[in-house]
């Protein structure tokens, strides 16, 4: 009976499309700009790519044992969040808003209404289905950010009712409050331009609590598997950040070139500050810290990076990559077991970036910033309103995450047993080894 079950599920699904058909497509939009929609049909294309991006980057730093595992829980995101996306996700997030919190489910339910030359209020030169699809590449890659914390030690049937859970209670109201015209951190004039608060400060504390809840390892020394899986990854997270970033100014303008301008200068500064640290406390230069500190600037800047010029990005990936390599240094001496440094790479990273927003911003750049300018110069309005959405949201995404994980414990357990963690979760969770 159960082998029937997933075409069962398939063919309601193929029910309600039938019962909520998509509108005539009607002759072309004077304001649907070609130019926009060609850009971000390849921002879209790019954020994508980030997924197989972080797989490669995670599962070459864990034990051999486990590299396939790891990097299956970064791929499997990409079809599980797809298809509550197109369902109803996309709704909460973007959907009419209830109190500024989160979005009618019902507003755009199964991307009613979306085809032809319907847009987004603040996409207004591309079509809305095409905003729906790059916004789904950033609830993607959320959840696939957490699964370094917990690497080498969860159950795979558990995790995927977790990213479900942490998706709908967690991911879904900060993006609908930090991005949707009513959402209440943008009414608050929160300036986060890529997903500092949505996307990495929601990620890195979720890492936090479950590093905390499934305790530590029972083997936690070991040899990373493939530095050169890294390098790739670094590579493929690094270009597909152009799409993240720059595609957040939704159309093929002066601001988007200065969002790409930024990210690339931040993550590089990151990656050479990173490197002279370790070296100036006697360690060896690596691949592997440079590919860190690179990827640390890129989550810096992201909040920044359409409100900051390059010369602050700069400032913002030395200092970013300088705060993330002395935390990582101080969980190395705590019982904290964050597998792969989450917490201090994207939570702190995230909180980095958004603090020295709302330090360096600048009206001139982005007239949209009408919060005001940074404290750089001379304004605190700004600073201090960064402030108060880095403490809410740190707040809301800990202390949810901690919740959304006792709740899965209960209904299907997270740790793997003693003896499947020892022999990888390569062969005990998916009967498959490199």
């Amino acid at each position: 009976m159960k082998r029937f079950i997933p075409v069962a599920i398939l063919l309601v699904i193929a029910g309600l499309c039938l019962a909520f058909p998509s509108i005539d497509i009607s002759k072309p939009d004077a304001h649907i700009s070609a130019a926009d929609t060609a850009w971000m049909l390849s921002a879209t294309g790019l954020v994508l790519i980030m997924t197989p991006g972080l797989a490669f980057f995670y599962g070459g730093m864990v034990n051999k044992k486990n590299v396939i595992s790891t990097m299956f829980q970064s791929f499997i995101c990409m079809a599980i969040i797809t298809v509550i996306w197109v369902v109803f996700g996309f709704s909460l997030a973007f959907g009419d808003s209830f109190h500024g919190v989160i979005g009618n489910p019902g507003t755009f339910f199964m991307m009613r209404g979306m085809l032809g030359n319907a847009t987004w209020k603040l996409a207004p030169t591309i079509p809305i289905l095409l905003f729906a699809m790059y916004q789904l590449k950033f609830a993607i890659i959320t959840p696939a950010l957490i699964t370094g914390a917990f690497a080498e030690r969860i159950r795979f049937n558990s995790y995927l009712l977790f990213i479900c859970l942490f998706f709908v209670f967690i991911y879904a109201p900060l993006a609908h409050s930090t991005w949707h015209p009513d959402g209440f951190l943008n009414k608050l004039g929160v300036l986060d331009f890529a997903g500092g608060t949505v996307v990495h400060m929601s990620a890195g504390w979720a890492a936090l609590a479950s590093a905390l809840y499934l305790k530590a390892r029972r083997e936690q020394t070991h040899e990373p598997a493939r530095i050169t899986y890294v390098m790739i990854g670094t590579g493929l997270l690094w270009f597909g950040w152009f799409g993240f970033n720059a595609g957040s100014a939704f159309a093929a303008n002066s601001l988007a070139v200065s969002a790409l301008a930024t990210s690339t200068t931040a993550s590089a500064a990151a990656a050479i500050s990173w490197m002279f640290f370790d070296m100036a406390r006697g360690r060896k230069p690596s691949a592997m810290g440079a590919c860190i500190g690179a990827v640390v600037g890129l989550v810096a800047i992201t909040p920044a990076s359409g409100f900051v010029s390059i010369p602050a990005s700069l400032i913002i990936g030395i200092v970013s990559a300088s705060i993330s390599n002395l935390v990582v240094e101080w969980r190395t001496r705590t019982t904290i077991d964050d597998t792969l440094d989450v917490f201090p790479c994207h939570g702190v990273g995230g909180m980095v970036g958004m603090l020295l927003t709302g330090v360096f911003a600048h009206q001139q750049i982005n007239p949209a910033n009408t919060t005001g300018n940074g404290l750089f110069f001379g304004e605190t309005h700004l600073f201090f309103v960064q402030c108060e959405a880095l403490v809410g949201v740190s707040v809301f995404a800990f202390f949810g995450s901690l919740l959304l994980l006792k709740v899965t414990d209960m209904i299907s357990p997270l740790r793997v047993s003693p003896e499947h963690e020892a022999i990888g979760l390569d062969l005990s969770q998916h009967g498959e080894k490199l």
